[in-house]
């Protein structure tokens, strides 16, 4: 493994901050990826600390809300389709998988768990996070972030994953039905328990993180080292407040959508929702995206990427990579190529220029994906 130091310069909302971040490198050479039909001479693949943590962290986190059951979304792959992916991942190097228990209600999970097993991945060599918070049941006590609720869930959770801890557990949104001292002294007792090694939030507002870390503060409790929040070319609202407080805090940011659910890649048209099935069937996709000034955003994406001839998922990821904060987005994948886009995103260094170009379009959104 190669060490390297490098000196970075953050400038955010007029703040300029200068620091030093460790940098790993793994090189992998080999012909080709797990079967498919991409041919790769050479990865170069980055790792990070997950926020404040000592966990080293590939710089692409694998996500898996993809993977589980198609009886939950249409655009789910089962089982056995799934396994190509985190195989493709992590022969990539890719070793930080994020799932939750609610994707596919709880079959991501096994899902996820049975391909470490069968792959005979290390558990200490894998980064695996998973989430708290969405309906698990029918009753009000299997949801939220109570204490009787994260107790329940995380040993669920672990016995779906078969693990004995999980490196990252993140509470999926804030619950505003339960103290914030109950929830971080059952998250602390988690910690405790040796049933998790770090917490992690995931969206909300900057005031309701900042108020939970002040209350872990004072009381002592476990403190989040990470955010995933809901960051891209396309919906950049986390930057008036969020990013920069996490910054700050010394917070690490793994955006989930950083590719706006596929909107970025350019295969959605004006006068149709895209012919995938996910395209035409993500619902939550068209709560969140599909205004005019998106597919400006698009535009200015493709037409870099034309220039620099690249797929616009490369130019729209190496945005969010090069974004101060940033220690990892979540990517899906449901084709080899979104693996391979996602590498290659980490070797497409974007000038100011073209950064300025990608971020001209922007128009302000709405709070979105809060709830």
């Amino acid at each position: 493994m190669e060490h390297s130091f490098y000196p970075a310069t953050y400038t955010m909302q007029g703040r300029r901050k200068e620091c030093y971040e460790k940098n790993w490198k793994r090189r992998i050479n080999y012909e080709n990826v797990s079967g498919t039909d991409e041919f790769i001479s050479e990865i170069i693949m980055q790792y990070v600390n997950l926020g404040r943590s000592g966990i080293k962290v590939s710089r692409i986190c694998l996500g898996c809300m993809t993977y589980g059951s198609s009886q939950w979304r249409p655009w789910v792959l089962d089982d056995a389709a799934s396994r190509p992916f985190i195989r493709q991942a992590w022969e990539a190097g890719i070793n930080f998988f994020d799932t939750a228990d609610m994707y596919s209600n709880g079959a991501s999970e096994e899902v996820l768990g049975r391909a470490l097993r069968e792959f005979k991945i290390r558990r200490e060599q894998v980064v695996v996070a998973t989430k708290v918070f969405n309906p698990m049941g029918e009753s009000l006590n299997e949801r939220g972030l109570s204490a009787k609720h994260i107790r329940h869930a995380i040993d669920a959770s672990l016995k779906r994953l078969q693990l004995d801890y999980v490196d990252l557990y993140q509470i999926h949104r804030f619950d505003p039905t339960t103290p914030v001292e109950e929830t971080l002294s059952a998250l602390d007792a988690v910690v405790r328990s040796g049933k998790a090694l770090t917490i992690g939030a995931s969206s909300m507002y900057a005031w309701q993180l900042a108020k939970m870390l002040h209350t872990s503060d004072r009381l002592g409790l476990a403190r989040f080292v990470t955010m995933q929040n809901h960051y891209n070319l396309i919906y950049r609202e986390e930057e008036r407040e969020m990013n920069p407080f996490c910054l700050e805090e010394d917070i690490g940011l793994i955006p989930w959508s950083p590719l706006a659910r596929g909107f970025l890649a350019g295969n959605r048209q004006r006068a149709s929702k895209g012919e995938t099935t996910r395209a035409k069937t993500d619902d939550f996709a068209h709560k969140l995206y599909y205004h005019e000034s998106d597919y400006d955003v698009v535009d200015r994406v493709t037409e870099v990427a034309r220039k620099r001839g690249v797929s616009n998922a490369q130019v729209a990821l190496a945005w969010v990579l090069q974004q101060p904060g940033v220690t990892a987005p979540i990517i899906g994948a449901s084709k080899p190529h979104h693996i391979t886009d996602a590498l290659a995103a980490l070797e497409l260094k974007l000038s100011p220029e073209e950064q300025k170009a990608l971020e001209e379009p922007y128009k302000p959104h709405p709070v979105l994906g809060h709830v």
